[in-house]
């Protein structure tokens, strides 16, 4: 009779100190036990093999004649960016802003009349919303966070450079109205520039992603206009350095 059958025949009848003592044994016999979890192992979530067995803690000490079934005694570890705190990168949030998004911000390609040609990006700030121009009447439509009362502004300026995930270096006049803020901050999704950033010309504004997606809608920055990091990923591959954008 094998190993295997004469534990589990025995299993019933032992006391639980004679139990742990045979599990123990049994488990420094097979090299294939309980271990510590390796970091994020590519078949971790991969469907097992079921046993004649059944699965279980006998399986996991008793092993397979076939092949090894690891079982791993403690979940993978959390990816780099899952206990990173976010943060609200211009002024604090007010409780009246952490809400839903209006579905007027949601993307969608819509009528546009404006003078303006294919390609250029139109930003309406009473509205909140950027337009990307795509010629013939229609434009893509996406909405947008605008700066709060005294950051507002409207010109003409240029995409200058874009980077995906960017790093963020808060400004010595941000800086001065919120010292609570990091110095610096490398690129990711706790980064308040999200996913993408387009640099307008010389100047310190952005068209940004953001953390906050609930701002969307509100006058909330310091003069950058934010989007939903979808939005800004869209808009950000449709886009290319030197082109126009009209703030009004």
């Amino acid at each position: 009779m094998s190993r295997k059958s004469i534990l589990l025949r025995l299993v019933p009848a032992f006391s639980a100190t004679a139990l742990s003592l045979a599990l123990s044994s049994a488990a420094q016999a097979n090299p294939y036990a309980l271990s510590a979890a390796p970091p994020y192992p590519s078949n971790y979530y991969a469907p097992q093999p079921q046993s004649a067995l059944g699965g279980g803690l006998i399986e996991a000490l008793v092993g397979e004649a076939s092949g090894p079934h690891v079982r791993y005694a403690a979940p993978p570890a959390a990816h780099p960016y899952a206990t990173q705190t976010r943060v609200a990168a211009y002024a604090p949030q007010p409780m009246d802003m952490q809400r839903e998004m209006d579905p007027d911000y949601l993307r969608a390609e819509v009528d546009y009349q404006g003078p303006e040609s294919p390609g250029t990006i139109v930003v309406d700030t009473p509205r909140k919303h950027l337009y990307l121009v795509q010629g013939r009447g229609r434009a893509i439509r996406y909405g947008i966070g605008v700066g709060r009362p005294g950051f507002e502004w409207s010109g003409v300026k240029t995409i200058s450079r874009k980077a995906e995930w960017p790093d963020w270096t808060p400004p010595a006049e941000m800086l001065a109205r919120r010292p609570d803020l990091p110095r610096h901050m490398d690129g990711g999704p706790a980064n308040p520039l999200g996913a993408r950033a387009l640099y307008l010309g010389s100047s310190l504004y952005r068209i940004h992603g953001t953390n906050e997606p609930h701002t969307i809608g509100q006058n909330v920055s310091s003069g950058c206009i934010r989007m939903m990091n979808d939005d800004v990923v869209d808009l950000y591959n449709r886009v290319g350095v030197g082109t126009r954008v009209v703030v009004r």
